[in-house]
């Protein structure tokens, strides 16, 4: 019978051989390829954060500890039974350098973020003195024409310099009987204000030594603890908010070569201190030294 077909050969066709032996030798290329790959830690960090930056994820999920690891597949093989067998752990590290390159680069980027944070607090607070200080201003403006007071500004401080014109006697520590309308102004304004308030007596350098004073020390620690008790008079100032010194002549304004100079030197300063801790909050009086 002629028309029947010829019958085809046993087996596979020979080209399916070749074409085994080729797929074969891919997937050994590969498996060398992948047993060579390693991690370069510093790198993947570097990467891993660009793609976050690149694509906009939003979600950020705080790491504890650098990324581990040299290579992406287990450099040992155990062969096991069926039955549950102990499991050998393979710890790997990153090296020394790497690990110490990631570990100053976040502590770096730690201290950029606060140390912006303690900046932003720091302009708001001097923002807010400012605002308090050109208060205090508008309020004893008829006092600071006359020149019985100052107000100024210092960083974080509210700084008002009481003269002992208008306030004390020559030589005394009680207060004019007029001044305490001043003092009670300015016990409103600092009532409001939180912080630290440090009462200073300063003198000139001109000796004192009289039945009350035994010097200029006990001159100017009273006349500070006399503005305190003015001032505590108002019941919404806790008196553990003060802080009581007295210099003597030993922090001068200005020279003591005259006696205009002396005048300006004989003062009380409050200072109020924001942002800072000071010492506890009992009122300290400085004694002779």
């Amino acid at each position: 019978m002629s028309d029947e077909c010829p019958k085809c050969d046993a087996g596979l066709p020979a080209w399916l051989a070749t074409f085994a032996d080729l797929m074969s030798l891919l997937m050994c290329f590969f498996v060398l390829l992948l047993s060579f790959a390693e991690i370069n830690a510093t790198r993947f960090k570097k990467m891993a954060d660009s793609m976050k930056d690149a694509f906009g994820v939003q979600r950020e999920i705080p790491v504890m500890e650098v990324v581990k690891g040299t290579s992406v597949i287990m450099q040992e093989f155990s062969p096991g039974k069926p039955e549950p067998t102990p499991i050998k752990e393979l710890r790997q590290q990153t090296a020394d350098i790497e690990k110490e390159f990631l570990e100053i680069e976040e502590k770096s980027q730690q201290d950029v973020d606060i140390e912006t944070a303690k900046a932003a607090m720091q302009a708001e607070l001097e923002r807010e003195v400012k605002e308090q200080a050109s208060e205090l201003q508008e309020m004893l403006d008829s006092e600071i024409a006359d020149g019985l007071l100052d107000v100024e500004t210092e960083d974080t401080k509210i700084i008002i310099r009481i003269q002992e014109k208008g306030s004390f006697p020559s030589g005394r520590a009680n207060l004019n009987p007029d001044f305490f309308e001043v003092i009670s102004k300015i016990t409103e304004v600092i009532a409001t204000t939180p912080g630290k308030i440090i009462v200073a007596g300063h003198t000139d350098n001109i000796p004192i030594s009289t039945r009350r004073f035994r010097s200029n020390w006990e001159l100017s620690s009273a006349r500070a603890v006399t503005v305190v008790h003015a001032m505590l008079s108002n019941a919404a100032l806790d008196e553990s908010r003060f802080l009581i010194q007295g210099y003597a002549d030993s922090r001068p304004l200005v020279d003591n070569d005259s006696s205009e100079n002396r005048a300006q030197n004989r003062r009380v300063e409050l200072v109020i201190q924001r942002g800072e801790d000071t010492d506890s909050g009992e009122v300290i009086k400085a004694s002779e030294e």
